[in-house]
């Protein structure tokens, strides 16, 4: 009855996991719909799952009684007995474990199967955090590709900003074309963006950058030389075509990354798609920005959630349980099996003299007893002695595991304390930025500073934006590894 009331707690956990996963997996197109999707279709959690399925299959298998025997003998020629001729004799028998022998079996087969079931939860807390990974992944190229295009309308702004410069009647005209740049054009649209590895030269394009007019040129020359080829950098009002070009430039460099991130987001929705074992052309929906999760640790309450429910350390315990029901099984197993059958033979009539006619021909009814006797006991020795020790070896496995996982609980955690505050640095620091640009730019229309001066800030700006977006990404992938080493959501 035990072993039933598991059983049926297994199955409903699965339903639980698979049909209704959950309650907030109702939204199309949103993450919790993706991991559902994920572990309904994901060949990998399926084949844990079928594995599950037929190891409760054993349980029934392990419990079973031996098949009864049956013995036939006929005689060729029948025997002459007192009775009669005796034609044919049928022997049936059953044999009987040991008391508790086939409890014991149950026990061991009840625990390898938990021990798949825990694997099958192993299996899809991996496949949940992997998409979770892809999915804060493609979060931030979405926010990338926001705030690279963001900066872009800066510099588009700053470019009509310089061209009036360059084409304003003379040094000391009044430039009354700022007011857009420095007003709500400028400031771009509140969103988040993430910063890649491989984002071309955004962070060290300075280095690449002319950083003078390009005097080789004769057209420019002519420019240069002209009323309006006063430098920067000397209060005059009037600026240069260099200026323009050099802004031309940055836009070229902004434009090139927006085509990197668009390829950067093919493939990674390709593997976002075969995580969902679907097409890996399908378009996966993200939201419009990216925003830190909400998450208070509780070193107490999450070292008990780990104890408790992390799949690894409960499929170790089911394995030392498994291997101390084989030591009770094995110890069952080297006392005596007994069988009881029954024995019947068919006897015909005899014309010989001698037979009783009151017993000629009667058929023999015998019942029949038989036992086992394992006087070589040291095979049974060793194999209890083997069960032990494989259960010992278990208990330890599960002692180094816990210990493991208590570290990995440290490290996430202090991951996480350095991603939050790096959330907060660089909000500071994309704020400072933003109103150091439009300060930067009022002076750069007003010809107290150079150009240099505006488009370092302007990359400091956007680096701050996608420094945040990618500390937030990161906050949120330790969240999804602290689900799982904990085997449960824990920032709803």
């Amino acid at each position: 009855m035990k072993n039933k009331i598991k059983i049926q707690a297994y199955i409903i956990g699965i339903v639980l996991l698979l049909g209704f996963l959950p309650a907030f997996s109702q939204q199309a197109d949103s993450l919790a719909w993706y991991l559902e999707t994920a572990a309904r279709n994901n060949p990998l959690v399926n084949s844990n799952f079928a594995l599950y399925k037929a190891s409760l299959e054993k349980i029934p298998q392990a419990g079973a009684y031996e098949d009864p025997e049956l013995d036939i003998g006929v005689f060729v020629k029948p025997m002459e007995t007192l009775s009669g001729k005796q034609i044919a004799d049928f022997t049936l028998m059953q044999m009987f474990p040991w008391f508790g022998t086939r409890k014991a079996a149950r026990n061991e087969a009840t625990e390898m199967s938990r021990m798949a079931y825990e694997q099958f939860r192993e299996a899809r807390n991996n496949l949940f955090y992997e998409v979770k990974s892809q999915w804060y992944q493609l979060c931030n190229l979405n926010e990338q590709y926001k705030n690279t295009q963001a900066n872009l309308a800066l510099l588009e702004q700053l470019e009509k900003l310089a061209l009036n410069r360059y084409s304003a009647p003379s040094p000391n005209a009044p430039v009354s074309t700022v007011t857009p740049i420095t007003g709500n054009v400028v400031t771009p649209p509140a969103s988040n963006g993430n910063s890649m590895d491989n984002m071309g030269g955004m962070g060290s394009s300075s280095q690449a950058t002319p950083q003078g007019s390009p005097t080789g040129n004769s057209s420019m020359q002519g420019m240069a030389s002209g009323p309006m080829g006063s430098s920067m950098g000397t209060g005059s009002s009037s600026g240069t075509m260099s200026d323009v070009l050099r802004i031309q430039i940055e836009k070229a460099e902004l434009q090139n990354n927006l085509e990197l991130i668009a390829s950067n987001r093919t493939a990674a929705e390709a593997r976002f798609n075969a995580l969902l074992n679907r097409r890996q052309d399908m378009r996966v929906a993200v939201p419009d920005s990216l925003q830190q999760l909400h998450f208070l640790i509780d070193d107490q309450a999450m070292t008990d959630s780990i104890i408790i429910a992390n799949p690894m350390l409960s499929m170790l315990e089911a394995e030392a349980n498994a291997y101390r029901a084989k030591a009770e099984m094995d110890k069952k197993m080297s006392y005596p099996m007994f069988g009881i059958g029954l024995q019947y033979s068919l006897v015909g009539k005899s014309n010989n003299s001698m037979v009783m006619d009151n017993m000629n021909g009667m058929d023999m009814v015998m019942p029949m007893f038989k036992i086992s006797i394992p006087i070589f006991r040291k095979k049974y020795q060793a194999q209890q002695k083997e069960s032990r020790h494989y259960r010992q070896a278990s208990e330890l496995k599960y002692e180094n595991t816990l210990n493991q996982l208590q570290s990995e609980y440290q490290t996430v955690k202090q991951q996480l304390a350095d991603a939050s505050r790096k959330i907060a640095l660089y909000q500071k620091q994309q704020e400072l930025s933003l109103s150091t640009w439009q300060l930067i730019v009022r002076e750069f229309s007003a010809g107290t500073t150079s150009l240099t001066d505006v488009i370092q800030v302007e990359r400091q700006l956007l680096d701050y934006r996608l420094k945040k977006s990618e500390a937030i990404a990161e906050y949120n992938t330790r969240i999804a590894g602290m689900e799982k080493l904990v085997a449960t959501s824990i920032n709803e």
